[in-house]
């Protein structure tokens, strides 16, 4: 399918008229609004509501605000049928409404670099997982050896942990390197100093739009049906900080500093030609976690690492969001069994993304193997973990025959850490 929009409709662009991700938008002056990306343009969906275009809310209107979480909460029959017709109005055969309205053109399609792009959901609750098997395969060996290296529930359970909302920033903000108590090898006692081991976690993080009642289990069937899309997650990670204060409860001060999204959400239903299953289990899982079909997508990801002076970024990992070995539907229904309430706008991560080739592992920790293997930039420059001014982006899409369905990027930039004060 071709759009009338003419940047629509290149190969390697992220957001061809089969893509419509819906993300929060505003130029200099103005209030930020809802839109959708197509080609090179953003499409204000509160100027299309003003003007009877689009209707999602049956007369109320929800792409004025400054988040998506209105629509999101309107559930499916809403999120196919503002698809369904901004697909008629942005397609070359369809319908005219806009096309052929230049006063509306000029005030609803803004070239994408003369907007800012904001988070685009308010962020409910955010609750990250450890549920790839080669990532848990890797660190597990790294920390307690082969035989060792899965926890005994891995194979029966997503495993996760509780992370902090307020922390959830959109691409482009910058990072500042955290401080914390670490414990050198060498030291009888801990130390307190920035972090020296910064990482990422290359992750996809799932969009829930639907609650289900309190204390009400649900399906993994039913749990996909919860979730409205998704975005690439980068869970910025203090691995000197954590490898000190994770036992006995798990990760706390190393993951709460920062966690980055992109800012467009890509829906199921322009993933849904990419589902595939998850892998053949080793181990059978419970009943209340099997899946009734496909629940994962073909996603190519890259992540890709600048140093300040350096001319243009270097890719140091090629994966794929297949390699899961639990899907964010499993992660939601085990999330809910117990009566937990999944509120509109929570955000579950999916874990760190990692292959099964070293050139596509998800993260500093597994690629350089603990540091003691430093990754070499195609600029000649070494590193093992981040070091200040390093811009790191992740990179996403969904591979078709003559398009792709992209998420855009996740970007990053480490500042370095607050001035130490006399603590």
């Amino acid at each position: 399918m071709k759009s009338w929009i003419e940047s629509a409709n290149t190969a390697e662009g992220h957001f061809p008229v089969l893509n419509l991700p819906f993300g929060v938008f505003s130029r200099v002056g103005e209030a930020p609004r809802c839109a959708t990306a197509i080609g090179d343009f953003v499409l204000d969906l509160a100027a299309l509501e003003d003007a009877g275009l689009i209707d999602a809310g049956a007369g109320r209107a929800v792409f004025g605000e400054p988040a998506l979480n209105s629509f999101m909460g309107l559930g499916t029959p809403a999120w196919d049928s503002v698809r369904s017709r901004l697909t008629e109005l942005l397609a070359e055969d369809g319908a005219p409404d806009l096309r052929s309205d230049a006063a509306l053109c000029a005030r609803a399609l803004i070239p994408a670099g003369d907007v800012a792009l904001h988070l685009p959901f308010s962020v409910s609750e955010y609750t990250d997982f450890y549920a790839g098997r080669q990532h848990a395969q890797n660190v597990g060996t790294m920390f307690r050896g082969p035989e060792n290296a899965l926890p005994p529930n891995w194979l029966h359970i997503p495993i996760g942990y509780n992370g902090r909302a307020s922390t959830v920033v959109v691409s482009g903000t910058a990072i500042r390197r955290p401080l914390g108590q670490t414990k050198p090898a060498e030291s009888d006692a801990p130390i307190f100093g920035p972090c020296r081991r910064l990482d990422i976690e290359l992750e996809m993080g799932a969009v829930v739009g639907l609650p289900n009642p309190f204390g009400e289990p649900v399906t993994v069937a039913e749990a996909d049906d919860m979730i409205f899309g998704y975005v690439l997650l980068n869970d910025w990670s203090a691995r000197d900080i954590q490898a000190w204060e994770y036992q006995p409860l798990g990760p706390f001060q190393a993951k709460v500093f920062a966690t980055s999204i992109s800012p467009w959400v890509v829906t199921k239903a322009a993933l849904e030609p990419f589902r595939v299953s998850t892998p053949a289990r080793e181990k059978p899982l419970l009943p209340y976690l099997r899946e009734p079909g496909p629940m994962l997508y073909d996603v190519e990801l890259e992540v890709r690492m600048q140093p300040e002076e350096a001319a243009a970024a270097s890719t140091i990992s090629r994966t794929n969001y297949k390699h899961m070995y639990y899907s964010a539907a499993q992660q939601l229904a085990h999330h809910a069994i117990g009566g937990c309430r999944m509120n509109n706008g929570d955000l579950l991560g999916s874990g760190t993304i990692s292959g099964p080739e070293k050139d596509q592992f998800g993260s500093l920790l597994e690629l350089t193997w603990g540091g003691k293997e430093p990754l070499t930039l195609e600029t000649g420059e070494t590193r093992t973990f981040i070091e200040d001014g390093d811009t790191m982006t992740l990179m996403g899409w969904a591979q078709g025959d003559d398009h792709r369905i992209g998420f855009g990027e996740c970007a990053g930039t480490i500042l370095p850490a607050p001035t130490e004060r006399n603590w």
